[in-house]
């Protein structure tokens, strides 16, 4: 007897494990209900976790249209576009040379009737850039004078800049323009290329120093875009950058005498002079600047100089006035060369 109140506390165990199946059961079908609730919240806040990276992401090229139109962002993968920092277009020396550059353009091609206001905007098709090297080379390209289309626009932009890489003799690493960049109106690529020419031809303008653009390139990798900045570097010490033509002249450079020979002609008066005593008449003083102290009266002496030689029966010198008064040794010897194949043997 008095074991039965022993076994008694045993009895429940039985009914123990059999009420957790049950509701292990309810729990179960409460629980794959809360689990996909659950699992469709935590999508949706993928989702828009998602949409908010990729806005971050895209959100630098919005205020670009002119650099990156919207189907731009479009990429291949691995496919890299670069833009210009909008914040970097305020830079006041980018502003500086950008206006240096239209000043010079259009001085140059004040005869064409052709106003440059954008440099993307103008350039992209490569006509102002024909003209422009046509004018700078002295020289006539075989290209359409309109296209309309951008098949015939960018077939002209190569025959365009195959003439320039040609005359500028670069090494390829140091192009940094090309059809497509320059077609797609890459702003860094324009002024490389218009830099590049200026110093080439001499031109009588004076380029800022150091100037750099801060550039954003983006490439998408594994369906992301990425993103990244760099500055790039338009114009170094440019009193450095003009004066390599010297190193170029010869290969231990040019000697101090066929230095000095370009100095004594570079404000147009020795020309002037020289011209009268080989046509035997007297120049009137009053009829150029005898101590020009501008650059501008030396390029005024040296374009009468000009305007004396072609009245003598010599054609139009090749090289710019404004190439004399800079002092470019090669200009230089080749007025003088025309005068002495012309003069040789006159007593």
């Amino acid at each position: 007897m008095a074991t039965s109140p022993q076994k008694s506390p045993s009895v429940p165990k039985s009914p123990t494990p059999k009420s957790p199946p049950s509701r292990k059961k309810d729990d179960s079908f409460l629980g794959k209900l809360g689990g996909t609730l659950a699992r469709r919240k935590k999508a949706k806040e993928v989702s828009e976790l998602q949409e908010e990276g990729m806005n971050a992401i895209n959100l630098p090229l919005s205020p670009i249209p002119f650099e990156l139109d919207p189907e731009d962002t479009m990429l291949e993968e691995n496919e890299v576009r670069t833009m210009v920092d909008p914040n970097s277009r305020s830079d006041p020396k980018l502003q500086e040379l950008i206006k240096v550059l239209i000043d010079w353009i259009n001085d140059v091609l004040v005869g064409e009737r052709i106003i440059v206001k954008d440099l993307a905007e103008d350039l992209y098709d490569g006509q102002v850039l024909q003209k422009l090297f046509e004018k700078l080379e002295s020289e006539k390209l075989n290209v359409a004078e309109v296209t309309q289309s951008e098949i015939a626009q960018k077939q002209k932009l190569q025959t365009v800049l195959e003439k320039i890489n040609e005359t500028l003799k670069l090494p390829p690493r140091s192009i940094k323009w090309n059809v497509d960049t320059v077609h797609a109106k890459s702003l860094v690529a324009i002024l490389h290329l218009l830099v590049a020419l200026s110093q080439y031809f001499r031109a009588p303008i004076r380029l800022p120093d150091h100037v750099s653009i801060q550039v954003v390139v983006v490439q998408k990798r594994e369906g992301i875009l990425q993103s990244r900045q760099i500055q790039e570097e338009i114009t170094g010490n440019t009193e450095y950058q003009s004066g390599r033509w010297e190193q170029s002249s010869s290969d231990t450079g040019p000697s101090p005498d066929r230095l000095s020979l370009s100095l004594q002609f570079a404000d147009g008066v020795y020309l002037v002079l020289l011209m009268g005593l080989l046509e035997g008449y007297f120049v009137p003083l009053h009829s150029f600047f005898l101590t020009p102290d501008s650059f501008e009266q030396k390029v005024l002496n040296v374009s009468f100089a000009f305007e004396l030689m072609q009245d003598g029966g010599l054609e139009k010198p090749k090289p710019r006035p404004e190439d004399i008064v800079n002092c470019d040794l090669k200009s230089t010897l080749r007025v003088l060369y025309n005068l002495f194949t012309k003069y040789r043997n006159v007593e």
